[in-house]
């Protein structure tokens, strides 16, 4: 199997059960978001990480898969496939919960960096937030299950703790930010 179709040369592409629709399209814009996404998560996993980091971040790039898929696939279409669902939702509520257990409580704004994996966290958690407002612009023109806007929406709240995680566990210390007051 080739690796190029020539099927988008024109600026077009094929949603999952065939509708064709330009690459502009905000569907496109929304999936592949999360498609960028889905490759700094895996950026982030490829530095070294907590045993937790490498569980949950394994386990959220196969969520990113389903998110993806579910948003190229209008309701509409008689393609089956997986959705993102509420128990995805409650699965990131509850990797938050457990993870903040062993952080300190935030009482400043914390600038965005620290280890490897931290710093990459943090650039997936702002790609995340790209990524909500593409699907959120997506659902006012066309049928987005809104579980897939919740996600997103815990996602980057998951993606933020578990960046503090990384950076404490790497034994790196959050720097607050403190606006210079003149």
């Amino acid at each position: 199997m080739k690796i190029y179709t020539k099927k988008g040369d024109s600026g077009e592409t094929s949603l999952f059960g065939g509708t064709r629709v330009p690459k502009s399209n905000e569907r496109i814009e929304a999936y592949g978001t999360v498609d960028e996404l889905n490759s700094f998560v895996g950026l982030a996993a490829s530095y070294e990480l907590s045993d937790a980091g490498t569980k949950y971040l394994r386990k959220v790039q196969e969520m990113l898969f389903t998110l993806g898929a579910d948003l190229a696939t209008p309701p509409s279409s008689k393609t089956r496939i997986d959705r993102i669902s509420e128990d995805d939702v409650s699965f990131l509520e509850d990797a938050i919960d457990e993870l903040e257990e062993d952080l300190e409580s935030l009482k400043n704004f914390i600038l965005p960096g620290g280890s490897q994996s931290g710093a990459t966290l943090h650039v997936a958690r702002t790609i995340c937030r790209r990524a909500e407002r593409a699907t959120v612009a997506c659902s006012k023109s066309d049928n987005i299950s809104e579980n897939c806007i919740k996600f997103l929406n815990r996602l980057s709240d998951f993606l933020f703790v578990m960046a503090r995680y990384e950076n404490k566990h790497a034994g790196v210390r959050e720097e607050t930010w403190k606006p210079d007051r003149k």
